[in-house]
C-alpha cells in the first residue's frame, strides 16, 4: 500500500465515545479520574449516561453533539446526557438502570458507525445486573458485535506495553472451550489478528506466537493430541497466508522476558491462558480491545468493583490507557484506511 499525496486530506482527531458503565460500581470515579488525567493533552472523549452519578466536585458540561467536545474538554468533562429513571447508590446496583446502561453503549457504537466519534470506549459493566433486565449476550464483546451486524466475528485482545494476547476461546467454561476449540477458530482468530496488528496498531509486518493447549504443548501427543490434530494444522494455514506465525509453544514458558520479545501478539487457547499472564504482568496499564468490528473498541481490564465504589479509591489507571490506546488506534486505522504507510 502506497502512501498518499500531499493532497490528501489531513488526518482528523475525532472524540471517543466513552459510555456509562454500571453507575453503581466505579465508573463514574474513574471518569472522572480519567477526564482529570487528559484534560490537557487529550484524547478528547465524550461520556454518555446520567450527569446526576458523576462526583460533584467534577466540572461537567452537557453538550448536543459528540462535535461540540473538543471545545468544551479542557474546562469539563463534555456529557451527552442520559436519565437514569432509579437513583443511584454506590455500590448497590439496580438492575432498573439496566436499560439506560445499554442504550449508552448503543449509542456509543452508533456515534463511531456514523462517523462522528474515532472509537468506543467502555466502563465496565455488571453482566449480572444486565441479565436480570433481560439483557442476552455473555459479554460487551458479543453485544458489540451484534451491534455493528457482524456477530461471530468478534475476537477479544488483552494488550499492554509489555504483551498482546489473544484468547481463541473466550466467555465460557473451560470444560466448554475445549469442546468448541477447533481449527477454523484459531485459523480466523490468527487471521483477524494480524489485520488488526497492521491496521490498528501500525505493526507492518506483525508476528504471531501461539500457545499449546495442553502441557509442554502436547509432549509430541504423550499429553494431548490437539496440537498435532488442530493447531498445527491452523498454523500451517496462517503461514500458506503468508502470515509469520509459530508455534505451539509450550505456555508456562512463552511468557518470559526473552521469550515475548520474538513476537508482537499471541494467540492463545482459552480465556485464562491469555489473561493470567497479562494481569500478572502489567494489571494496571491492561486494556481489553476487541478486534474484528468496523469500529475501535477499548475498555479498561477490570470490573464494576461495586465493593470499593464511592470510596474515593478507584484507580483511573487502566481506564487512561484504554482512552489512550482507542485515541492511537482510532488514528492508525485512518491512516490506513486512507492510504497512508503505518
Amino acid at each position: 500500500m502506497g502512501a498518499c499525496s500531499q493532497s490528501a486530506r489531513p488526518m482528523r482527531d475525532l472524540p471517543l465515545a466513552l459510555t456509562m458503565g454500571d453507575p453503581a460500581g466505579i465508573g463514574p470515579e474513574i471518569t472522572a479520574g480519567a477526564w482529570n488525567a487528559l484534560r490537557e493533552e487529550g484524547p478528547v472523549f465524550a461520556w454518555l449516561g446520567d450527569p446526576g452519578c458523576l462526583p460533584s466536585s467534577l466540572p461537567v458540561r452537557e453538550i448536543e453533539t459528540i462535535e461540540q467536545a473538543a471545545s468544551v474538554f479542557r474546562k469539563a468533562l463534555p456529557v451527552l446526557p442520559l436519565a437514569l429513571p432509579a437513583s443511584v447508590r454506590a455500590g448497590e446496583p439496580d438492575s432498573a438502570n439496566s436499560h439506560t446502561v445499554i442504550d449508552s453503549i448503543a449509542r456509543a457504537v452508533g456515534l463511531a458507525l456514523a462517523g462522528a466519534a474515532g472509537g468506543v470506549v467502555t466502563n465496565p459493566i455488571s453482566k449480572a445486573v444486565l441479565r436480570r433486565a433481560g439483557f442476552p449476550h455473555p459479554g460487551h464483546t458479543e453485544f458489540l458485535a451484534e451491534l455493528c451486524l457482524v456477530p461471530g466475528r468478534e475476537i477479544m485482545m488483552l494488550a499492554s506495553p509489555m504483551l498482546r494476547v489473544v484468547p481463541v476461546t473466550i466467555h465460557v467454561s473451560l470444560r466448554d472451550a475445549l469442546d468448541r476449540l477447533d481449527e477454523e477458530m484459531i485459523v480466523e482468530a490468527g487471521r483477524t489478528t494480524a489485520l488488526a496488528l497492521q491496521r490498528d496498531f501500525g505493526i507492518a509486518s506483525p508476528r504471531l506466537a501461539v500457545a499449546g493447549l495442553n502441557p509442554h504443548a502436547g509432549e509430541g501427543g504423550m499429553m494431548g493430541r490437539e496440537e498435532i490434530e488442530m493447531i498445527i494444522p491452523a498454523i500451517t494455514r496462517l503461514k500458506a497466508e503468508g502470515i509469520d506465525v509459530y508455534g505451539p509453544l509450550p505456555p508456562d514458558t512463552m511468557f518470559t522476558d526473552a521469550a515475548r520479545a520474538k513476537y508482537d501478539a499471541a494467540l492463545c487457547m482459552y480465556h485464562d491462558q491469555a489473561l493470567i499472564p497479562i494481569k500478572t504482568l502489567d494489571m494496571a496499564n491492561g486494556v481489553n480491545v476487541t478486534l474484528g468490528l468496523p469500529v475501535v473498541r477499548t475498555s479498561p481490564d477490570h470490573g464494576t468493583a461495586f465493593d470499593i465504589a464511592g470510596k474515593g479509591i478507584a484507580e483511573s489507571s487502566s481506564l487512561v490507557a484504554a482512552l489512550r490506546l482507542a485515541g492511537i488506534l482510532s488514528r492508525n486505522r485512518q491512516k490506513y484506511t486512507e492510504g497512508f504507510l503505518v
